[in-house]
């Protein structure tokens, strides 16, 4: 059975991830890294990660109340990881960086959400409330869907170069 502290730090992760998604995105396209054509299709995936954002945030607030979580704890958690995700982002494309390595880092970050929504779903039965297993089961099938379209836009990107 996973304990409450650790439930509360991967859903401070998961929201940590979702805010550096959408700040990588806007990042990326501001720096010309990203083509209209790709940029079009991720700023459908930048306003899903924002309402994805904004249900796990109504629904820690509901945590708080339903199961004793400490919002202090998931804010922290998000906001130390949101950081460490830019800090990746700004190694991963170094000093030159192109529209490849933008795809393929929004894969890697794609992939991240993928594993703490996979590990949320795990530990969601330890959990009272029961919108949580099922608002993150919902987010996992988008997380997913948003990893293989970034997948998809990396490997059309290279075959196209």
């Amino acid at each position: 059975m996973a304990d409450q502290e650790m439930i509360q730090e991967k859903i401070g992760e998961a929201l940590g991830l979702e805010k550096a998604a959408q700040k990588a995105v806007e990042d990326l396209d501001s720096r010309g890294l990203l083509k209209p054509e790709q940029m079009k299709k991720l700023s459908k995936m930048r306003e899903e990660a924002s309402q994805q954002e904004e249900e796990m945030q109504d629904l820690v607030k509901d945590l708080v109340e339903s199961d004793g979580f400490d919002q202090d704890t998931i804010d922290e958690k998000a906001e130390e990881t949101a950081e460490k995700a830019s800090k990746m982002m700004e190694t991963y494309l170094g000093e030159e960086p192109d529209t490849q390595e933008a795809l393929e880092f929004l894969c890697l970050a794609e992939g991240g959400e993928v594993t703490h929504y996979e590990v949320l779903n795990s530990v969601a039965k330890d959990v009272k409330n029961k919108k949580f297993g099922t608002k993150v089961r919902s987010i996992l099938k988008e997380e997913k869907r948003h990893l293989n379209l970034c997948t998809k836009l990396a490997t059309d990107n290279a075959a196209s170069a």
